[in-house]
């Protein structure tokens, strides 16, 4: 207990500033205008909510000393994991706690239980257990770490508590991708306030250091501030935005429990006993989303719709997607390969395809198709160009059709529909025939896009040369081919 006199080290929640208020005066001191009518018609799935941001706070500090009515605190499953946040909390509150602990005989990974708060400002102290991440077990550890915060806004609602002071669930030994785990945590509170919003005055998200810049990045997406953050956040929500309450959601395991087993919905009583059971599988107690192998054989047989196919195409797409973010892709990365410069003179977002740089026969190249994908998701949101340099390659680097063609039946139909041009730099006669074969008899929508440049000065006709970052070798061969003006103009650090 503080000495009499002494200011209080605890932080009381109501003086802390909210997550709207730095960026009111933000926007009181740069008179920004209000977003146009033709963005504001392109609605978030997190709308913006002044009521909901109201209650949103972020704080940088140890949630341990915030004076509200309930702390999280994050431990293991038998209640004593040594991690910050839980040292903290055993430090401040006293040996009570320990003794109280006991009691609960452990928490299973996902759930919640509650204790006294003792010497603590907080009232009560809700603990949960994380989830232990495995890339393999990704839907398991997602649906546990929803089902961490889940719990704890339910216990909350339950006792009728005022504010609620969130740590940041996932530890360091746990092994949860931060920005992943993030994702989670805010979604699931965002869907609980729409719901249950009348119930909690305060969420207090306490951070360290280390963990404000991911949190400053993604609270947008899901409390966006203005309408104007609301349309500029869109573009970078993850493709699983989870279902009414933000749990994960798996496509292939839904299974909806029909009223009447056997019978379609629009049948009636009487003609239920004749309807014709075929439209199910031999289960008849339940509907699934679709038989995956009926589906496979419909499509060679040419049968299956257009919307069916788009819809199969994009789960497709995000089962890639997926396992591109779980995957441990530095090894692609280090071979700088694909990577965002500036923009071209029409203002769109340009990627670089570095073809020396590719070791076909050495890398495994389905995971240089998910680095890919990992990379251009959120790019290809927008109007994009690409610029390949077929710059040196030799045998090593040709990528092969049968990968190309892959790719482009993988990637998302926004990946072919913003891609509005690829300048083919440094092409030799052998990748010109490649390329003509290519985009005539496999990928024919390719074909009008690519631009072949002999030369960097006609590649900086469409891309201003401060706006795209060259390798060395790239200047070097084309000042001998092309004459040494470009020798000059300095390579980027970075390559």
């Amino acid at each position: 207990m503080d000495p009499l006199g002494a200011p209080s080290q605890f932080v009381d929640v109501d003086n802390l500033p909210g997550w709207s208020d730095a960026y009111e005066a933000k926007q009181l001191d740069c008179h920004q205008s209000p977003v146009e009518k033709a963005q504001a018609d392109v609605r978030s799935p997190f709308p913006y909510r002044k009521d909901i941001n109201e209650k949103i706070i972020l704080w940088k500090g140890d949630v341990a000393l915030l004076n509200c009515t309930a702390i999280v605190n994050t431990s293991n499953e038998t209640l004593t994991d040594k991690n910050p946040v839980s040292e903290s909390i055993f430090m401040h509150a006293g040996p009570d706690l320990k003794d109280e602990l006991q009691k609960l005989k452990g928490c299973r990974t996902g759930e919640a239980k509650l204790t006294k708060g003792f010497n603590l400002a907080a009232r009560f102290i809700i603990h949960t257990v994380g989830p232990k991440y495995k890339s393999r077990y990704r839907t398991a550890a997602e649906s546990s770490l929803y089902s961490c915060y889940r719990n704890v806004l339910q216990l909350a609602k339950e006792q009728a508590m005022c504010s609620v002071g969130f740590c940041v669930i996932n530890t360091l030994k746990r092994c949860y991708p931060l920005e992943d785990a993030t994702h989670i945590a805010l979604r699931t509170v965002r869907r609980f306030l729409e719901v249950h919003g009348e119930t909690l005055e305060k969420v207090v998200f306490a951070v360290s250091e280390l963990e404000e810049a991911t949190y400053q990045k993604l609270l947008p997406l899901y409390f966006p501030r203005s309408l104007e953050e609301e349309v500029q956040s869109l573009p970078y929500l993850p493709a699983d935005i989870g279902n009414a309450e933000g749990e994960p959601v798996v496509p292939e395991r839904q299974i909806r429990i029909t009223e009447k087993p056997g019978v379609p919905d629009d049948a009636s009583d009487e003609e239920g006993l004749e309807a014709d059971l075929s439209f199910i599988g031999s289960h008849a107690f339940a509907r699934m989303e679709g038989d995956v192998d009926k589906q496979r054989r419909l499509i060679l047989q040419g049968q299956l719709s257009e919307a069916a196919l788009q819809k199969q195409h994009q789960r497709n797409y995000n089962r890639w997607l997926c396992q591109a973010r779980a995957e441990d892709l530095s090894d692609i990365a280090s071979l700088k390969a694909l990577y965002q410069t500036g923009v071209d003179n029409c203002g769109r977002t340009v990627m670089v395809v570095v073809g020396r740089n590719i070791p076909v026969t050495l890398i495994d190249m389905e995971k240089a198709l998910l680095y890919f994908i990992h990379v251009m998701d959120h790019i290809a949101v927008k109007e994009y160009v690409l610029v390949y340099f077929h710059t040196l390659t030799n045998d090593y680097n040709q990528l092969d059709s049968n990968f190309l063609k892959k790719l482009y039946d993988v990637v998302d139909a926004k990946y072919k529909r913003n891609l509005k041009a690829l300048y083919f730099v440094h092409p030799t006669f052998r990748s010109k025939v490649s390329a003509w074969f290519f985009t005539t008899f496999t990928v024919s929508g390719l074909k009008d896009k690519i631009h072949y440049v002999e030369s960097l000065q006609q590649l900086f006709t469409a891309i201003p040369p401060e706006q795209i970052d060259l390798p060395p070798f790239v200047l070097e061969y084309d000042a001998r081919e092309n004459g040494p003006y470009y020798s000059s103009y300095p390579p980027s650090p970075d390559l």
